[in-house]
């Protein structure tokens, strides 16, 4: 841990059932409400934690953090430190996957699976641009135009259409969202890259990558499939970039698959 790093921030998270423990990560200014869709059928045989990373949801950004993901890396393994869980089932949506990435490469005792949902092994130039042209259009143009731009960039469009309630909540929600958590960590994703350490990676993982993502390009799950050893990936064509929202039949079944052939052969090595 850096020496300047502040201490570990204590996480707001919803759990549900028991068994061995699933914890989703949400992505930049989200919350643990993006996996409303898939935590009840996760955990009819799992404990599944879902935390409000720091800055998101109701866990509030502390004086002096910059959200680096040496921050964010400590606080959730603080969750798991206080839920007594000694290894986990991660799972992490878009930048949440880049946060369960650094886990699993860092930490691998504490990882039992790995799934990157929309992610990567690192932040490409595409993903900067899209970042930067979130907070400016929010600077330059305001809340509304702002829950405009994530509309198009976050969901297929014939799905925002067959779901238009969704984009009413989001309207209403980013009026009254501060962004200065997600800000910071778009600063912090914005350098983010591990592809020539992901090769060391040595437990199951999988990729569920969506082929219209606007945000993470699919080739990502492509290249993670190629360099780490064993790796599964699953492609989800008309399908945006949070795929637990648009898509959780088909997430839950693919975590499950992965996990339980895991659990089945605890001892076997990837590759």
């Amino acid at each position: 841990m850096a020496s300047d790093t502040p201490p570990p921030q204590e996480l707001s998270f919803r759990e549900e059932g028991t068994g061995s423990a699933i914890v989703l990560l949400h992505g930049i200014a989200g919350d643990r409400l993006v996996w409303n869709a898939v935590v009840p059928a996760l955990s009819e045989g799992h404990r599944v934690l879902a935390p409000d990373l720091s800055g998101h949801g109701a866990t509030p950004l502390p004086g002096g953090s910059t959200c680096s993901f040496d921050e964010l890396e400590q606080d959730v393994l603080g969750l798991l430190d206080r839920a007594g869980i000694a290894s986990a089932h991660w799972v992490g949506l878009s930048a949440g996957a880049f946060l369960a990435l650094r886990i699993a490469l860092n930490r691998p005792e504490r990882a039992r699976t790995l799934t990157l949902v929309s992610g990567a092994a690192y932040c490409d130039a595409h993903q900067r641009a899209v970042m930067d042209r979130w907070w400016t259009t929010y600077d330059t143009e305001g809340p509304d135009a702002f829950a405009l731009r994530l509309l198009k960039d976050l969901y297929y469009p014939d799905w925002i259409e067959a779901h238009l309630e969704v984009a009413d909540l989001l309207r209403e929600e980013v009026t009254h969202r501060n962004y200065t958590g997600a800000r910071a960590w778009s600063r912090a994703l914005s350098s983010f890259d591990e592809k020539n350490r992901i090769a060391s990676l040595k437990l199951p993982t999988l990729m569920v990558q969506a082929m219209d993502d606007a945000v993470v390009d699919a080739s990502h799950g492509r290249i993670l499939r190629q360099t780490i050893p064993g790796a599964q990936i699953r492609i989800l064509v008309q399908t945006g970039h949070l795929v637990p929202a648009e898509r959780p039949d088909e997430l839950v079944e693919s975590v499950l698959g992965l996990i339980h052939k895991a659990e089945a052969d605890p001892g076997r090595t990837p590759g």
